[in-house]
Order: structure tokens, then sequence, then C-alpha cells
């Protein structure tokens, strides 16, 4: 009998999360390209349309560890489905909003709020399908590929929003946008199964490869103080929430990732703006270096994923994972100090822009360090970890101006830079072969 040759069908669901995690921020990316529309019809303020992005990342942050709970118990191929569901059902709402309503910023920030809640699942569970169907020696790459897709819809929901209000209205690209979210849904409840050993067509050599790459041998597992040499699968087991709380793995890489998140954040949030307002650039020079942010992210992202696993591959995971992931925070933050004082406005938005890049280097470690470390509960951690990542976000939305209007830009990269610097600080802590103990075995 003639063997079957292995399947790729863990690289096609990747890049169907590549895919979701672009349409995600076309969805809530596309608040920023038509708030202007937007003010202008429902009559709000600066302020209040600036509470409309707060109360996204509210819900956001608060369900992170929520959404990593549920792909931890129902799987992700439902929880992403259930997701994308329920992005469209409130970009639509959005898009319905009366313009005479009463209270309408409240009505608004309501939708906004719930859609964040129900963009909250995504990462996590991304995170979840990688543990149980990504050998550890890939997820560097794969985490990479999923996180380019924030760059790649990033940057083209200028380029699609400003063409659909032109032609038809912001609302129509807001019910477009819901739109395109439930096709590529709906696919990916079609193509995706939760584990490989549920799919049809994996071959039985696809198979073996990622059973024999999801498992650890002789990695150390923590409780608390408690460490023991075991043997154990990445895939079984749950771990109890008193074992991640008390990690310090767990807290570390938290760490690290509010600071991603608030360095990430100024350039989502503020990167146009500056160039614009500060730097002095016309519009279109504005939106061609802010594409080029985006685009450095999206290949940056994998690139760094790349390394990540080649570095494991040969020299482990303190520095495949940690070091690449300290070298990225700290070559941010000398862009972010260079780019902010250098004197031509261009050249100060080609380095910040790599700034931009550089930071998405790290972006792949934070995803598979959490994934080696906590078996069947990748979601829940992974989770817990992005609610600091989206607190730090927040924090740049209001203090990062704050700080600009007392001291100036370049003050305002600088604590960025400084944050970046703390972040790969905290990288030092983590110990990526120390993994979460499993529950014990019931007899």
């Amino acid at each position: 009998m003639v063997e079957r040759a292995e399947s790729r069908v863990r690289c096609f669901l990747v890049f169907w999360l590549f895919i979701l995690s672009a349409v995600a921020y076309l969805d809530r990316i596309n608040l920023a390209i038509a708030g202007s529309s937007i003010a202008t019809e429902f009559r709000l303020t600066n302020v209040q349309l600036g509470s409309l992005t707060s109360a996204f990342l509210m819900g956001y942050a608060l369900f992170q560890t929520v959404g990593g709970w549920l792909a931890d118990q129902l799987g992700a191929r439902r929880v992403l489905t259930m997701g994308v569901l329920w992005w469209g059902v409130f970009t639509s709402l959005t898009a319905a909003v009366p313009a005479r309503i009463l209270f309408a910023v409240l009505v608004l920030a309501a939708a906004r709020f719930l859609l964040g809640a129900g963009e909250a699942v995504l990462f996590p569970a991304s995170n979840q399908f990688v543990s149980r169907w990504i050998p550890s020696s890939e997820r560097g790459i794969a985490n990479g590929l999923i996180f380019a897709g924030v760059g790649v819809g990033a940057g083209a929901t200028p380029f699609l929003i400003t063409y659909i209000m032109v032609h038809n209205g912001w609302r129509w690209s807001f019910w477009i946008s819901a739109t395109i979210g439930l096709a590529v849904g709906a696919i990916w409840y079609v193509f995706a199964r939760d584990t490989p050993e549920e799919h049809a067509e994996v071959s039985p050599s696809e198979l073996q490869h990622i059973q024999a790459g999801r498992t650890l041998i002789s990695s150390t597992y923590a409780s608390g103080d408690n460490e023991s040499k075991q043997v154990v699968a990445v895939a079984d087991g749950r771990i109890p929430w008193s074992a991640i709380l008390s990690s310090k793995n767990v807290w570390a890489v938290s760490l690290a990732y509010f600071c991603f998140g608030y360095v990430a954040w100024i350039f989502f949030t503020w990167f146009f703006i500056y160039l614009a307002k500060v730097r002095g650039l016309n519009l279109k020079a504005s939106a061609s270096y802010t594409t080029l942010l985006f685009l450095s992210m999206a290949a940056c992202s994998p690139l760094g994923g790349a390394i990540s696993d080649k570095l494991t591959k040969l020299h482990g995971k303190r520095i495949g994972r940690c070091g690449i992931a300290v070298f990225a925070l700290l070559l941010t933050a000398v862009f972010l100090v260079f780019g902010s004082q250098v004197q031509s406005a261009p050249l100060a938005s080609v380095v910040l822009a790599g700034g931009a890049g550089a930071l998405y280097l790290s972006q792949s470690s934070f995803w598979s360090v959490t994934a080696d470390i906590s078996a069947g509960s990748s979601g829940s951690v992974s989770g817990f970890m992005n609610m600091g990542n989206q607190f730090g976000g927040a924090l740049t939305a209001s203090l990062t101006p704050a700080i600009a209007a007392r001291y100036g830009w370049t003050a305002s990269f600088s604590v960025a830079a400084s944050l970046a610097v703390l972040g790969a600080a905290a990288w030092l802590l983590v110990e990526p072969d120390r993994a979460l103990a499993p529950p014990p075995a019931r007899s």
C-alpha cells in the first residue's frame, strides 16, 4: 500500500488565522478612518470620539482572560467562529445607530465595548490552537505569521475604508467590514478542527510530526516553589489558576507585554497625528509613512518568528525565545530615541517605522513561550498576558498626549523607549524551559 504523502493542513490553518487577524484589525481600525464622518454626523467632540476607542480597548482588555478560558474549554474552532460572528453583529450595529438618537455617544461606546469583548478571543484562542497543532520548533514562525495579519490588516484598512466611504458613505464601510468577517469566519469553521487528531485531511506523517513536536521531554514544571522533572505532553491537562497566578514566568512575560503594548499603541494611535501635526508632513506623506509602519510590522513579525525558531533549534529557548525578545525591545528603544530627535521629518518617519518593525521582531516570542509553558491552558495564560498588553495600550492613549503637551513629543517617545527597556529586563526573568505544573493525575 502506498503511504500517503505528508499533508500541510496546519500551514493552511495558520494562514487562515493570519486572515482572521487582518480582518480583526479591519474591524477595529475602521473607526479611526471613518472617525471624522462619524463625529460630524453625531456631533461628537474629539474627546467623545476618543472615548469610543477607549471603550473598545476596555472591552478588549477585560475579556482577554475570559476568551482564553473559553478556548481552553470549548476549543479554538468554535470560540473563533463565535467571536467572528460577534464582531460582525456589533460592527453592523455601529453602522445601524440612527443619526438623531439620544445619547448617541453612549450607544456607540457600548457597541465598541462589546466589539472589543468579542475580539478579545482572537489571539488567546489562536495560541490555544498553536499549542495543539504546531510543534514547538515551528511556533515562532507560526505566531509570527498570525501577527503579520495585524500589519496587513491595519495597512490595508485606510485604503479600503476610504474607497468605500467615498462611494457609499461610512455606514457601508462598516457593513462591508462585517460581511468580510462573517465570510472568513465561515471558512474557518468549515476547515478547522480543535486538534489534528480530529481532522480527516491530516496525513499520518503530519500527525506524527505534530505529536512528536508538541511533547516536552524532561522539562521543569513548577507550581509555586515546588519543582520536579517530568515527561508530559503539552496538549494534555489544564493548569489550575493557583499555579498560573503564582508563576514568576507568567508575571514576567505579562509585564514585558504590558511594555510592548504601551509602545505598540503609540504607533497605532498617535503616529499619523505626530507626522501631520508635529513633523508638518502633508496628509499624503503622513499616510504613506503610516503604511510603511504597518508594512514594517507585517514583515518583521514572521521574520522574528523564523529567527526565533532557528536560534531555538541551535541554542535552546533561552536564546531563541528570550534572547530575540530582549534584542528586539532594546533595538526598539534605540529607534524611538533617535527617531524622535532627528531633524529631518522624512528620516524621522522612516526611523520610527523601523522602530515598529523592531518591536514586532519580538511578537512571536510572547506567544510561543506561553504556548510552551502552559500545557492545556495556553488560551488562559496567553489571555492573561495579553490583558497586560491592552492595559499598556490604554495607558498610552491618555498618557502620551499628556506628556507631549507638558514636555514635548520627544519626551513622550523617551518614556516609550524606557518602557521598551523595562520590557527587555522583564524577559531576562523568564525561564522558557520551566513550564507550569499540570494538575495531578486522578487515581
